[in-house]
């Protein structure tokens, strides 16, 4: 198990760096005030707007960074102080979720595709880690259906590292459609379209991070299955 201490180790410390990057980013461009005055709430309403969808809403929720589209719901949540606030990095978030709403209502083929696996995803996610421990433990044990189980567990875990990949060209495409509109529409200088693309950038990047993590650990227990049965 030495093994995977490591690689949990190093998806921790890179994850850590990459998040207080994330945190320091926008510090760093909710100090750049946009010129036009508009909040975050405001910027997501213009942008729904302007691309015709009229039945979602721009909703304020707690916390920092808790920003998300829901499409149960059909609402841009946005944490408070990107809904209140008048700065780049509010601009970057507000649009960035008005790109999954955008998403939505276009039945985008990857989002579209994430979402049909989420309640798969949710119960592979809660008994992965539990199904490959148990696994291992019944294998080392002499139990002959250990390895099935451990097996089992790699499956399910497969599933949530496959969600995560599913997710890096939803999140892309979002960031992507919001910086589009946000310069096409004239909404920020090139300065605050500069801030807004870098926030983006590694907001990103977290997104990524959570994946290789979930890869390198699914080729992990990957390889200890396969060692196990050339034994």
């Amino acid at each position: 198990m030495m093994g995977y201490y490591i690689i949990a180790g190093v998806i921790f410390l890179v994850s850590s760096y990459v998040s207080n990057k994330l945190k320091s980013k926008f510090k760093k461009y909710s100090k750049i005030t946009l010129q036009n005055g508009m909040s975050g709430a405001e910027i997501a309403t213009k942008m729904l707007a302007d691309k015709g969808i009229r039945d979602v809403k721009v909703v304020s929720t707690p916390g920092m960074l808790t920003d998300h589209y829901n499409p149960a719901n059909k609402t841009v949540n946005l944490s408070e102080g990107v809904y209140n606030q008048r700065n780049a990095a509010a601009a970057a978030v507000a649009a960035h979720e008005c790109g999954h709403a955008v998403q939505h209502a276009t039945a985008y083929n990857w989002l579209t595709m994430r979402s049909k696996i989420v309640p798969v995803v949710g119960i592979a996610g809660k008994f992965s880690n539990y199904v490959i421990m148990g696994g291992l433990v019944l294998s080392a044990s002499g139990m002959v259906f250990g390895r099935m189980v451990f097996l089992v567990g790699i499956i399910l875990f497969a599933i949530t590292t496959l969600f995560a990949f599913i997710t890096l060209p939803v999140e892309y495409d979002a960031s992507n459609r919001a910086l589009a509109w946000l310069e096409n529409n004239n909404m920020v200088t090139a300065q605050e379209h500069a801030g807004a693309k870098d926030a983006l950038k590694w907001a990103a990047r977290t997104y990524v991070v959570a994946a290789l993590g979930s890869l390198a650990t699914l080729l992990y227990f990957i390889s200890i299955f396969m060692g196990r049965r050339n034994r």
